[in-house]
């Protein structure tokens, strides 16, 4: 775990078009300004594994924003099963996500410590399919990295479209990194979306871990896989380098 020497790192709140949202942010302590990069969570939230994940990057040298994308919702550090959390987050709408994923880059770009012109994105499970769907919104990104983010679903009204759904829309380079043991995203919808990215001649990339399953980055969690999960943390930064954020 990244602690936090050589570094400002701590809660903000973000402006948004309705209310004020909660959020963390980690930065070197140090003049910018800083390649931004915006974190988004798993179902559980801006926990402390995302906190972490931000401190990780603002030691590379990145502002690194997490803000609390359904907190209009609830709070899911209250709830004490899964099954609860996982509906909550279903009321949580994808045009309200994007509205405060922008409201977050403001944020950063305000920021003396903030470089606008490069911006970043990255998200896990839940957040790994918004990073999919913000890189066809926000052309101002550089790239996104896609960690095991669903790419499949049936059209609802709060959640209309998927990252099948928006290849032809894509603004920037995704990198999507998944696991071939993957029991809630399966093999063969990433493949899909492989081809589907090849036939738009689309820059984006995707990497499956053949020993991997679903949420190996997540250190915290059995499903923790430690060489896959540096392997993609390495490619990923290698991706923001290749499209300019370092």
């Amino acid at each position: 775990m990244a602690d936090s020497s050589g570094l400002i790192a701590s809660e903000i709140g973000i402006p948004t078009a309705d209310r004020e949202i909660p959020g963390y942010r980690a930065m070197p302590d140090e003049p910018g300004p800083f390649p931004m990069v915006l974190v988004i969570q798993e179902i559980f939230g801006v926990n402390e594994h995302i906190k972490d994940v931000c401190r990780r990057l603002a030691k590379l040298g990145y502002l690194a924003i997490a803000p609390e994308l359904y907190v209009r919702q609830g709070d899911v550090s209250k709830l004490e099963n899964v099954q609860e959390i996982m509906k909550l987050v279903s009321q949580v709408p994808d045009a309200q996500v994007v509205s405060d994923l922008d409201a977050a880059f403001e944020w950063g770009a305000n920021q003396s410590s903030g470089d606008s012109s490069r911006l970043g994105m990255i998200g896990f499970c839940w957040g790994g399919r918004i990073a999919w769907l913000y890189a066809a919104h926000n052309a101002k990104l550089k790239a996104a990295a896609a960690w095991y983010g669903r790419l499949v679903g049936q059209s609802m009204p709060l959640q209309p479209k998927h990252p099948i759904d928006i290849v032809d829309s894509l603004k920037v380079p995704v990198l999507g990194l998944y696991g071939g043991k993957d029991k809630s995203i399966s093999v063969d919808t990433v493949e899909r979306m492989r081809e589907a990215l090849q036939s738009a001649g689309n820059a984006s990339e995707i990497v499956i871990y053949p020993d991997a399953g679903h949420a190996f980055f997540a250190d915290y969690r059995p499903s923790f896989h430690k060489a896959s999960a540096e392997d993609g943390w390495r490619r990923m930064l290698a991706w923001f380098k290749r499209w300019g954020l370092a």
